[in-house]
């Protein structure tokens, strides 16, 4: 009888709230171009859902307690599929975004969809679609890399170079609960809700159109290259001052949601990867925990004094990251609304060059 972790948990609960949402998809498509070996990519991903357990799991009820339950082999047919005539990129972005939509059955799976399509005997694009209670963006990455080693092995014949792996999700998840249970969940919801205690105030932006009853999920994205000049005097400035690049973006951030919005109390979300032990930095799973990051102004404050506040805050965070965050907000208890999320209404994702999907913190 094997638990969820508190994360798998709480997207259990998403999905039996809404079974038709797609929000919680986690999508990625590669154009892969050169030939292609369809025959050893299947292979590869047989030997990966082999490989991680998360990939085989779905999720059922007992006794009124969601469980996971891994299957020995769910082995994966590669679907290949071509469209009509010379797709254009609208054509092939059509396709993708229809794949990432198809519902997952959190019960029956599989949680991972593949489809490959073809555009050319030399050209192809291959789309991943995967069910967050089963992944984060870390997982995608490393699917990524491993598929390549994978593939790679299929094709010339000879075993993966791929270490094995010390533990699976399902012992993490066992090993989170009896520890937080220990006496941890106390230890680290004491820090948090002594950092958040007061008055959640909802962030007052001024937008352009009133807050939806609902939330719709329904945003956009808006794409800004800075100079790498700019992105040099960041860095050269953050070291000057004994903070990290994300402590001196964030500050920044805050600062201009402190402008905007006229509150002196400015919160915001900073998603963390939560894999801060070395068995864990090699396993797809579901492990990005959320924080709620705060600063304080006032009129006299400083750079100086906003960047040591923030950076004491990130560093206070780190060390207590594993507390799940829909804890924190049943602990809070901030009035609820369907129109805005709890505890915190804008988010701030730091994402470093090595691991595009893990928030960068300071070490």
């Amino acid at each position: 009888s094997l638990p969820l972790s508190y994360a798998q948990e709480r997207q259990w609960f998403l999905w039996q709230l809404d079974p038709h949402s797609a929000a919680y998809h986690l999508p990625a498509a590669l154009r892969l171009k050169g030939a292609l070996d369809v025959a050893a990519l299947e292979h590869a991903f047989n030997q990966l859902i082999a490989r991680h357990e998360a990939l085989r799991t779905t999720f059922v009820v007992d006794n009124e307690h969601p469980r996971q339950i891994i299957a020995d082999q769910a082995p994966l047919a590669l679907v290949v599929e071509t469209l009509n005539g010379t797709p254009d990129d609208a054509t092939i972005k059509a396709f993708v975004e229809h794949e990432t939509r198809q519902l997952f059955d959190l019960q029956n799976g599989p949680l991972l969809r593949v489809r490959l399509l073809r555009l050319a005997d030399d050209e192809h694009v291959l789309v991943l679609t995967q069910h967050h209670i089963v992944s984060d963006g870390w997982s995608v990455q490393l699917m990524v890399e491993e598929l390549i080693s994978l593939y790679g092995a299929a094709q010339s014949g000879q075993p993966h170079a791929l270490a094995p792996l010390p533990i699976q999700y399902a012992d993490y998840a066992a090993w989170q609960r009896q520890w937080m249970q220990a006496g941890e969940r106390e230890r680290q919801l004491a820090y948090w809700t002594g950092q958040l205690a007061g008055e959640h105030s909802v962030l007052e932006l001024p937008t352009d159109r009133p807050r939806p009853a609902e939330q719709s999920y329904r945003g956009a994205h808006l794409s800004i290259t800075l100079a790498p000049g700019l992105g040099d005097a960041v860095h050269a400035f953050a070291h000057r001052v004994g903070v990290t690049p994300f402590m001196l973006l964030l500050a920044s951030f805050q600062t201009l949601l402190h402008r905007y919005s006229g509150q002196n109390d400015i919160r915001v979300g900073v998603p963390i990867a939560n894999r801060n032990r070395v068995e864990t930095e090699g396993l797809i799973g579901f492990f990005v925990n959320t924080q709620v990051m705060k600063a304080e102004f006032s009129s006299h404050l400083r750079v100086e004094a906003l960047l040591q506040q923030v950076k004491q805050h990130a560093l206070d965070a780190q060390a207590h990251q594993d507390l799940p965050f829909e804890q924190l907000v049943e602990a809070l208890q901030p009035e609820r609304s369907l129109s805005h999320n709890p505890l915190f209404q804008v988010m701030f994702n730091h994402q470093s060059a090595d691991k595009p999907s893990a928030t960068e913190r300071p070490s």
